[in-house]
Order: C-alpha cells, then sequence, then structure tokens
C-alpha cells in the first residue's frame, strides 16, 4: 500500500498544534514584549534600588574561629548571617584575607554587600531591594535570576520558535493571500537586515 500525503490533515493538525503553543506561550510573550519596551526606555520609570538599615552582626570568638578554620568560610558564614539580617540574590563574590572578609550577593530581586572584621568581629550586612521596573528588567536579561528562571526562558523561546515555524507552515494554507503574506514578509526580512546593516552603531 502506498502512503500518500494527506495536506488537509497536515494542515489541520498544523492549526491544532499552533493554537496549543500559542496557549502555552502566549502569556510569557506578553512579558517578554513588554519588558523589553521598559528595557529599551529606562528612562521612562525610575529604577533606583531601595536600601535597607545597616545590619550589624556580632560574632563570638568561637564562631569567628570557625568560619576562619572552615575548608570554605562561606558555609558557615552565610548560615550565620541569615540568622541576624536579609541576605538578598545569591552569592556571587566572596574575598577573605587576612584582616577581613567581603561578600557580595546579587539577584533580580536585589542585592546584598556584606564586610566582616576580624579584630572587631563586627559584620556590616548592607541590602538594597530593587523596585519592580528593576526586578522587570532583571528577569527579562536573566541575569542573576537563577537555573530555573533561565530555563523557562529557555522553554519559552523554544515554544515560541516551534509556534513561530508551525505558524509558517501555516502561510501555505492561505491560498489566495499566500502571495500577499510572502511579500510582507520578505519585507520585513528586508526592514530587519537594512537597519542592522545601515542604521546599527
Amino acid at each position: 500500500m502506498v502512503w500518500k500525503f494527506n495536506k488537509g490533515a497536515f494542515y489541520r493538525t498544523s492549526r491544532m498544534l499552533h493554537a496549543y503553543l500559542s496557549a502555552a506561550a502566549f502569556l510569557m510573550l506578553i512579558f517578554f514584549a513588554a519588558s523589553g519596551i521598559l528595557l529599551n526606555h529606562p528612562d521612562w520609570f525610575g529604577a533606583d534600588r531601595k536600601p535597607h538599615p545597616i545590619v550589624l552582626v556580632e560574632l563570638t570568638e568561637a564562631e569567628l574561629a570557625a568560619i576562619l578554620e572552615a575548608p570554605d568560610p562561606v558555609d558557615p558564614l552565610v548560615p550565620r548571617l541569615r540568622q541576624d539580617a536579609k541576605l538578598i540574590g545569591q552569592l556571587e563574590d566572596a574575598d577573605f584575607t587576612e584582616y577581613e572578609a567581603v561578600l557580595k550577593f546579587a539577584g533580580v530581586k536585589g542585592q546584598t554587600d556584606v564586610f566582616l572584621d576580624y579584630e572587631t568581629r563586627i559584620v556590616e550586612v548592607e541590602a538594597q531591594s530593587a523596585n519592580i521596573v528593576s526586578v522587570i528588567h532583571g528577569l527579562h536579561r536573566g541575569k542573576d535570576a537563577g537555573e530555573y528562571w533561565k530555563a523557562l526562558i529557555d522553554i519559552t523561546a523554544g515554544t515560541v520558535l516551534v509556534m513561530s515555524l508551525v505558524g509558517l507552515i501555516l502561510f501555505f494554507s492561505l491560498r489566495f493571500r499566500l502571495a500577499t503574506s510572502l511579500k510582507i514578509m520578505a519585507a520585513t526580512l528586508g526592514v530587519i537586515v537594512s537597519v542592522f546593516i545601515f542604521l546599527t552603531p
């Protein structure tokens, strides 16, 4: 038996996939479109961070000794700080010298700077919360957003890519509008290439 390509069934399946993929992706697509506009116009809204009062944490001699003697001083220090202070962000950098330690935390929700003086055993914790615009910017770029959000971006991008390819297939089912659709696509491609070549520094 010779298999015969069923064009009608193929296009029906494509329309179904396009509808389901659109339902799965349109909320994230709206978010990235809107946040992209905000990212392109940072002057429209303020993006300043809101500083929290500096928190001072005093370590005991035993706590400081345990921290400095640990294979990785970060492991005992960070949980100890979380008992008395709010650390915003994930650890980005930690520098332990002979006399002091400096830690930096950064994330979409804000940042935290930590300074430990070995002599006084006082830890200064200075946290800053990001406002809503800064949060949106961070989520759009994916920077300091964590692995789960980055995975969500990848899934969204993959879904939109497949949805677009299926939509491109559906163009060929538009008998009377195919020529116009292809002309619009060609014109759009021309605009993109022209802006990149002639107007992009």
